[in-house]
């Protein structure tokens, strides 16, 4: 341990001052930090939820139509492929 006398002992509490000085810094910048994430996961969780997924937007028969126009899709592209080979 340092003694009062030491030529150290004056700089040791000085670093040791600069040191809580800076740890309290960063823990509001943490602090300050968390909130910031917070809000903008509430934002995040407000815009997801805001949002449909695209088949439950649409009804059953234009999901197999769409089903069947890419299906026509591939088996065009297929046989453009085959024809080329």
């Amino acid at each position: 341990m340092l003694s009062n006398q030491s030529p150290y002992h004056e700089q040791f509490h000085n670093l040791l001052d600069q040191v809580r000085e800076e740890v309290d810094s960063l823990k509001g910048e943490i602090k300050k930090l968390k909130k910031e994430n917070s809000k903008l996961r509430s934002k995040l969780k407000e815009i997801q939820d805001g949002q449909e997924d695209i088949y439950s937007a649409i009804s059953e028969s234009e999901r197999l139509s769409m089903r069947h126009q890419v299906l026509g899709l591939i088996s065009k592209i297929d046989e453009h492929l085959e024809d080329n080979e």
